[in-house]
């Protein structure tokens, strides 16, 4: 019986001791883990401290608020339109004319002019010059950036011709009718593919001041859609087929120039 009892005794202690010793082996196993998560946090800290001090100096020594500012600012700098742009050229794309140039009565996402023009000198001396020029933002028009970039020189003598996507708006009508005055050497005929708000009083005034200044104000008529397709377009062999109602929506603008020239 009691050889039984000292071998129990000495089994309960091995067990104890294995016990003891797993408790000892999970500790260190925790300890250790416990160590390694710390010295990570510490490399990440590192990490993050030469990455901020990298970014600051690449900042040009600048402290990391006044980096979180200067990105703050950038994220909310508002978009700026890009400055006003004449776009000049010889010949233009088939689509711009079809869309552009159709005499409707209604132009409905037509917000640019283009502008086609032939500049003779007296006699003929020169060869005649022609381009086109389209504009993009509303800070300027085509006809006045035209006298601006294609005829700076107010001195000459020059006979110009204008096929005109629409009529003058009234800034621009004014400001040529001033021209005009000025430079009397200068004669401008404009003919027009539609009538920019023709019913408003302050549009038909600046129409009539063009007029009594020397411009010749003209419809466009199918045959002048005919000559502009043939000098101005890069049709690439594409014939001209003037739309379906291109010879009535001419009269119905030829009417009502002639009331407001009347």
């Amino acid at each position: 019986m009691a050889d039984r009892n000292r071998s129990s005794v000495k089994k309960k202690e091995k067990v104890d001791s294995k016990a003891n010793d797993g408790k000892e082996r999970g500790k260190e196993k925790s300890l250790k883990k416990t160590e390694k998560v710390v010295k990570n946090a510490e490399k990440t800290s590192e990490q993050a401290k030469m990455e901020g001090e990298k970014k600051n100096q690449e900042n040009g020594g600048a402290t990391g608020t006044e980096v979180n500012k200067s990105e703050e600012k950038e994220d909310f700098q508002p978009i700026e339109l890009p400055p006003f742009e004449i776009v000049t050229g010889e010949q233009m794309s088939p689509f711009y004319f079809k869309f552009q140039f159709r005499n409707v009565e209604y132009s409905s996402g037509r917000n640019k002019t283009l502008l086609c023009f032939r500049v003779d000198s007296p006699g003929g001396s020169t060869e005649p010059l022609k381009g086109y020029m389209e504009d993009e933002h509303a800070t300027a028009h085509a006809e006045e950036a035209f006298f601006q970039q294609v005829l700076p020189n107010p001195s000459l003598e020059y006979d110009i011709t204008w096929y005109v996507s629409s009529s003058p708006c009234i800034s621009c009508a004014n400001t040529l009718a001033k021209m005009l005055q000025q430079r009397k050497k200068v004669r401008l005929c404009v003919f027009c593919s539609r009538l920019f708000e023709w019913d408003q009083p302050e549009v038909v005034e600046a129409i009539r001041t063009l007029v009594r200044a020397g411009c010749k104000l003209r419809m466009m008529k199918p045959s002048d859609f005919q000559h502009v397709w043939e000098t101005y377009v890069e049709k690439e062999g594409e014939s001209f087929t003037p739309w379906e109602d291109c010879q009535d929506n001419y009269n119905y603008y030829k009417e009502i120039l002639a009331d407001i020239l009347k």
